[in-house]
């Protein structure tokens, strides 16, 4: 929208030919989404105080989250509208990928915001009914795998690419489009489920979306790409204006979800970020860097599924409580130690998966 208009003004007066950078576009996108979710998260927060749009606490879960009752949800719709409304503003429309990521954030969003109402609005509901909620994701993934699969433009439409090794590329065939909608599903539960403590969260989205903004970026450039020995992806270079906006939105939330958070994010904000992390995979061809990069949301989904298992079986569990931070705020963590070791590993796992792009 103002990429077309300002750009289009470098006839008439040559520093607007500034715009056709995505890098510049990227940085005017942090900002941008920053300015926004600072500037509308008080008004976001006295709208779901208004409407009674408050945080539901676990009757089993840590005691020191008692306190956090009353706090309102629900502020993923700041998150998500932020990254969408940037996006628009500074991303070139006529990319086909920048459509597909707002699709996919929007509707992994949408679903997260029907599960959050049903949970508040209705006395004792779990939300969405599970089975409901997974199809949902399921149809929407696969909506996604096939227009990708079907990509005229992408090379590599059924290739997985293998981290640390410049020539092992597989085929999948056919079978990619069920590995896209593993990939984009597992993404948006994994966030999910980490989205428990104050920060937690969208701190390790922005630290995710970062490292894998320079991996998008490289990918669309035939230059880098070449010379680093990646798949170049035309047109995916766009993508980096996309990570741009989603890191301004983490880091104004953020602002306001720090301990003790005034806003949490509820799933609409939570599945609808890790949507958006996994279809950002499946499009540049980096699923397995996205489990490096985000292995704190593989271990806290983990967590959860070795709890069950464990506990169906033997009747004993693994962890004091699932997910894995609430294991360590058990173990007698407190709950700022928890966030900020949890992102310090992240950090690690993030700089982990840059590194793998000299070692091909």
């Amino acid at each position: 929208m103002l990429y077309s208009i300002l750009y289009n003004l470098h006839v008439y007066f040559s520093p607007f030919n500034v715009f056709r950078y995505i890098t510049f576009r990227t940085a005017v996108a942090v900002i941008t989404a920053s300015i926004l979710s600072l500037l509308f998260a008080p008004f976001v927060i006295d709208r779901l105080k208004r409407l009674s749009l408050i945080q539901q606490i676990r009757d089993d879960g840590p005691k020191a989250h008692y306190d956090k009752a009353g706090t309102p949800t629900m502020g993923g719709i700041l998150i998500l509208g932020s990254i969408v409304l940037t996006s628009l503003l500074w991303s070139d429309l006529k990319n086909k990928y920048v459509w597909i990521m707002i699709m996919a954030t929007i509707g992994f969003g949408l679903i997260g915001f029907l599960d959050d109402y049903l949970k508040i609005r209705r006395r004792n509901s779990k939300g969405l009914r599970p089975c409901y909620k997974f199809a949902g994701q399921i149809v929407l993934a696969l909506i996604i795998g096939v227009i990708l699969y079907y990509d005229a433009n992408d090379p590599y439409p059924s290739i997985l690419s293998i981290p640390f090794f410049k020539k092992w590329l597989i085929d999948l065939g056919w079978f990619y489009i069920p590995f896209s909608i593993i990939v984009i599903i597992g993404s948006s539960n994994a966030v999910n489920l980490t989205d428990g403590i104050d920060g937690l969260a969208i701190g390790l989205v922005g630290i995710a979306v970062a490292a894998n903004g320079a991996l998008v970026y490289i990918s669309g450039h035939s230059g880098f790409a070449h010379y680093l020995q990646v798949l170049y992806l035309p047109g995916t270079g766009e993508l980096t204006v996309f990570c741009g906006a989603m890191l301004g939105a983490s880091l104004g939330f953020l602002w306001y979800n720090a301990y003790p958070a005034e806003l949490f994010m509820g799933d609409v904000g939570s599945l609808g970020l890790g949507g958006a992390l996994g279809t950002l995979a499946v499009i540049t061809k980096h699923e397995i860097v996205l489990a490096v990069v985000g292995g704190i949301f593989v271990l806290e989904a983990t967590s959860v599924i070795l709890q069950v298992i464990s506990f169906k079986l033997t009747g004993k569990r693994i962890f004091k409580m699932a997910p894995l931070h609430h294991h360590f705020e058990l173990k007698g963590w407190p709950e700022p130690k928890v966030i900020v070791r949890f992102w310090i590993v992240g950090i690690m796992l993030a700089l982990l998966s840059l590194a793998t792009l000299k070692l091909r």
